[in-house]
């Protein structure tokens, strides 16, 4: 029989979070909304309870950094693991019912750490394993496709020289290291894309401006020039080697730790969605059952309903793409599924509740106009509806890249 009923110690990790979620996030959430750029200095006080939590092995409040996924499987068939990944997408989950822009602000949980738990070497994990690490991707030539990067790394003696633009950097301003993709060789295509751990303070990095932006307004978004940037040999994640047979996926193995995650992130701000939309139907009398067909019922209850079926399918699909993570099972087809269902998910429920809240969901008395403007991101980066898409039917037909584009 399948359990789908939370381990006690997740339960609690996840209160843990709820908590933070409702009373810190949730009452300054109005605030920095229309504050933009403004630093949440109710945040400082989360570092040190952050680190102390992860020092005395409590899981971390944010969960941007889940652990490894290894391509081997488990020998031992009735293994089964609830480890970091699951951890991390529940508070995830839960301080997003609070504030997708505010949870991708907290100190020392940025998504660059799950890049860093994703590939990292065991020396590379104790150096980097409490920084506060953003990620940057994306390039002004190329949105979606990570293998047009074309930012450079150079090895100079022991230091590596980087030179390129990265646009659309989540915390780019405010944490402490940065996780760029560069290439090596761009003469070897993709497969010599890598990823390297830059310091705030290295030189050559620079922050050219922050975007004004639709929703997490929160969080900085940032664009950052990498100009003759040097930094240490050492600190790029995983094997320097180009192993062209392997290909891409070194680096791609990042996405099947966040995906998940930022899946979670809009389950939660649908949750959310949901629960304020239950209060305003209940206050206007509209009763929703669960025992009277739909079509019987009033249409915004139906409608209802639909919006929760579809909010469920989602959380359950990013909880098995986090337990496969934690046990090791290759996951890249259940991590873009959740983000696929939960992105689309999250936007579906959020602007359906300010429709079926009249008035009162376009207005400011509310946060559901905010949660419709924030859950548009995640439908958004780490990549778009149409790439997990595409991602899915490759993987479900067996076709590599070059065959299904």
């Amino acid at each position: 029989m399948i359990n789908l009923e939370l381990p006690k110690k997740l339960k609690a990790s996840a209160n843990q979070a709820h908590q933070v979620a409702a009373q810190i996030f949730r009452p300054i959430s109005r605030k920095y909304d229309l504050g933009e750029h403004e630093y949440p200095v109710e945040l400082d006080t989360m570092a040190a309870m952050v680190e102390g939590l992860a020092d005395s092995g409590t899981q971390k409040i944010g969960g941007a950094a889940g652990g490894r996924n290894d391509e081997a499987g488990r020998t031992d068939i009735l293994a089964n693991a609830n480890g970091g990944n699951m951890s991390a997408l529940l508070n995830a989950l839960e301080t997003s019912w609070g504030d997708v822009g505010l949870m991708l602000t907290i100190p020392y949980q940025g998504l660059g750490n799950a890049a860093i738990a994703a590939v990292a070497t065991d020396e590379q994990l104790a150096r980097f394993g409490k920084v506060w690490a953003s990620m940057a991707i994306t390039e002004p030539s190329f949105g979606s496709d990570s293998a047009a990067v074309t930012t450079t790394a150079v090895l100079d003696g022991d230091e590596w020289v980087l030179n390129g633009e990265k646009i659309f950097v989540t915390a780019g301003e405010r944490s402490t290291h940065i996780v760029v993709w560069a290439s090596v060789d761009k003469s070897l295509g993709r497969a010599a894309i890598k990823s390297f751990v830059v310091p705030r303070d290295a030189p050559g990095l620079s922050v050219a401006r922050l975007e004004h932006k639709l929703g997490i307004k929160a969080s900085d978004t940032a664009v950052l020039l990498l100009q003759d940037c040097r930094i240490p040999a050492d600190n790029i994640l995983g094997s320097p080697e180009v192993n062209v047979e392997k290909g891409f996926a070194g680096v791609m193995q990042t996405f099947d730790n966040t995906r998940p995650l930022v899946a979670a992130m809009a389950v939660g701000v649908a949750r959310a969605a949901l629960e304020e939309l239950r209060t305003i139907l209940t206050e206007a009398g509209v009763e929703i059952s669960y025992d009277t067909p739909a079509m019987n019922q009033h249409a915004a209850a139906a409608e209802f309903l639909r919006l929760e079926a579809d909010y469920e399918s989602a959380y359950l699909l990013s909880l098995r793409a986090a337990w496969m993570a934690d046990n090791k099972k290759p996951n890249s087809l259940e991590a873009s599924m959740s983000k696929a269902k939960a992105g689309r998910t999250g936007t579906d429920v959020t602007l359906k509740a300010v429709e079926l809240a009249g008035t009162l969901g376009y207005s400011q008395r509310l946060l559901l106009e905010k949660w419709g403007r924030d859950s548009k991101i995640l439908d958004i980066f780490e990549g778009t509806q149409q790439i997990q898409q595409l991602i899915v039917a490759r993987r479900v037909l067996g076709k590599t890249s070059a065959e299904l584009k």
